[in-house]
């Protein structure tokens, strides 16, 4: 086989979770390009049928909210009455503060102040969300014989945060990165590690991405600290992780399990 038809998606159906956010646009064009159907889930319906009729490659949107089961079990219903498979699962959705910009308060961010429901919110969907959809759709990929599932990480649940990053200038800490974020994307490299050694003998592959932080009109400071921090000295571009993904997804990953593929410019080198 030539070695670019490896990366191919043809014939392959992908459920992208998150998929009108950010990155999670980016991740749903990236499969699009490769050749899959895209089927592309997020909260609002109206969003995810709008993106999916920009993809082509007969991707379609469905509205799921992935901490309930319930509402996973009848997107893998719909994935199953459409195109009759399920290759791909990318576990993007999550909570991420932002609070490289932010209104939250300073108060509100440290550790001795984070409220329990914030806590708890972070956890319920970016590691409960994770297990449920790895559960549902995972299952029936077992089933099916084989599939890749890709879990969104970061380069927080790696290493902990610079809050030095979030200092400005004139040593004011405009924000604290919270406990929450970190603990969950740390906790879902784990659960990458168990379900590649739980499902690898049935040929289901899952491995994590951890993405660097992308540019998205932060404050110049940050910017600029986050640059000096990184030995490619800047942020990533938000297309810069399709190719991981499509990687990742694809043949051309075949022998790759349990892995978290790191793309941070070098941020955790140090």
């Amino acid at each position: 086989m030539n070695a670019l038809e490896l990366f191919s998606l043809r014939g392959k159906t992908a459920i992208v979770t998150g998929g009108v956010g950010f990155l999670g646009r980016h991740h749903c064009k990236a499969l699009a390009d490769a050749g899959a159907t895209v089927v592309v889930s997020d909260l609002d319906l109206g969003q995810c049928q709008e993106l999916a009729k920009s993809l082509g490659h007969e991707a379609f949107g469905w509205a799921a909210d992935v901490t309930d089961i319930q509402a996973i079990r009848d997107l893998l219903a719909q994935v199953m009455a459409h195109t009759g498979r399920v290759d791909v699962l990318v576990n993007n959705a999550a909570i991420n503060e932002r609070i490289e910009n932010s209104a939250m308060a300073l108060e509100e961010s440290r550790f001795e102040t984070l409220s329990l429901a914030r806590w708890r919110q972070s956890l319920e969907v970016n590691v409960t969300g994770v297990f449920v959809c790895s559960q549902v759709i995972g299952s029936k990929m077992v089933e099916l014989g084989g599939g890749s599932i890709i879990n969104i990480a970061s380069t927080y649940g790696i290493v902990a945060p610079d809050q030095s990053l979030y200092r400005a200038a004139d040593g004011t800490q405009r924000v604290i990165k919270s406990a929450a974020y970190p603990t969950s994307k740390g906790a879902v490299i784990a659960l990458t590690r168990y379900l590649a050694s739980y499902w690898g003998r049935a040929g289901v592959r899952v491995n994590a991405l951890s993405p660097g932080g992308v540019e998205d009109a932060q404050e110049r400071f940050f910017l600029q600290q986050y640059s000096r921090r990184t030995p490619l000295a800047r942020m990533a571009a938000p297309g810069e992780y399709m190719g991981a993904l499509v990687f990742l997804a694809s043949d051309a990953s075949s022998y790759m399990t349990g892995a978290d593929l790191v793309v941070d410019g070098g941020f955790t080198i140090w």
